[in-house]
């Protein structure tokens, strides 16, 4: 499942990249796929609205048990 979740976050990064932006993926626990987004995602106000209606609504379509994504700031 994490070398799935792996390539859905590949996927995603152009698009992130795009914008100025860019995404880790940091690890799968529990069902909860752990992420850090970067540059210009880092501090977006839309960086929820990316995260749930974006990244984990493509992840949950491809997994099913994947129960959410967090967005972690290390």
């Amino acid at each position: 499942m994490e070398e799935q979740v792996k390539e859905i976050i590949e996927s995603l990064r152009p698009y992130l990249k795009h914008d100025g932006g860019d995404i880790e993926f940091i690890r799968l626990e529990d069902n909860y796929v752990y992420i850090k987004l970067t540059g210009a995602c880092r501090d977006c106000m839309f960086q929820d609205n990316t995260i749930l209606y974006g990244i984990e609504a493509l992840i949950k379509d491809k997994i099913p048990e994947i129960e959410g994504v967090i967005n972690i700031d290390l």
